[in-house]
């Protein structure tokens, strides 16, 4: 039975080569042509959201899949753009609306938003590292957590920004050694053992985050090597991780249908 560390390895150890499988995986591959092919020709966001295969795609890119029922919240998200402080999208903690906004900036490009290229390849991009780390949870879920960690640690500055996201959060007490009760302690407390024992500025230094990640799937393997781990519990059904408190809050202040 290949190791947690192993599946790690042979996937992050040629990441281009992974992605490139993936893309040419048949369902991926008809979905990023007919997405590439159409999503040029989205002038508003009303044409967005009445082309449900574009929708689907751009939001399962971003690891929002589970939000894709909640219209009325995503169509907030994207009208408010996040130019200003007070903006949807800048209020909540989760950074991936931020970053569905940066992909197709309605509020500030209007008509031209999808002309670009983060919209375009940039999101077919990401479509292909999310389906990666989908196939690769299926199989064992530290090693997606591995390589979500290895892909959204280098943009986090704080320790709270690893709080704020549950798998971040998961790897993080899993390479600490805390136990899952410590995320039920004082946020203040949390991020307080955190900053003392890991060096944040360390997720920028690809050979630094290396090494983190090969302690991470090393104890990940020792925690969970008797005791099958449900990917379920941080994932979420299909996509990034699970549905905070606070967004369903906000969702529940939301109209659903879009509009």
């Amino acid at each position: 039975m290949t190791t947690t560390y192993t599946s790690y390895q042979m996937i992050a150890g040629n990441l281009s080569k992974s992605l490139e499988r993936v893309s040419e995986q048949p369902d991926v591959a008809r979905e990023t042509e007919y997405y590439l092919a159409h999503i040029g020709n989205v002038k508003t966001i009303d044409d967005f959201f009445a082309d449900t295969r574009l929708y689907n795609y751009a939001i399962k890119a971003h690891g929002l899949e589970d939000m894709g029922y909640a219209k009325a919240f995503m169509r907030k998200v994207l009208t408010e753009g996040i130019d200003t402080d007070d903006a949807f999208a800048k209020k909540l903690s989760d950074s991936r609306y931020s970053d569905l906004v940066e992909s197709l900036n309605f509020a500030r490009n209007g008509a031209a938003a999808t002309s670009f290229d983060k919209a375009q390849k940039g999101v077919a991009d990401k479509y292909a590292r999310q389906t990666l780390e989908q196939n690769a949870g299926q199989e064992n879920a530290g090693v997606r957590l591995a390589l979500y960690f290895q892909r959204m640690a280098p943009s986090i500055t704080s320790a709270f920004g690893l709080l704020a996201d549950d798998a971040l959060a998961q790897v993080t007490r899993t390479l600490l050694q805390m136990p899952d009760e410590f995320a039920a302690s004082d946020i203040d407390k949390q991020a307080a053992v955190i900053e003392k024992s890991i060096d944040i500025k360390d997720f920028k230094d690809p050979a630094k985050l290396s090494k983190l990640l090969e302690r991470f799937t090393a104890l990940w393997e020792i925690n969970n090597s008797s005791d099958p781990y449900d990917p379920l519990a941080v994932f979420g059904s299909s996509s990034g991780y699970g549905i905070s408190s606070d967004l369903l809050l906000s969702i529940n202040t939301l109209k659903l249908g879009g509009r």
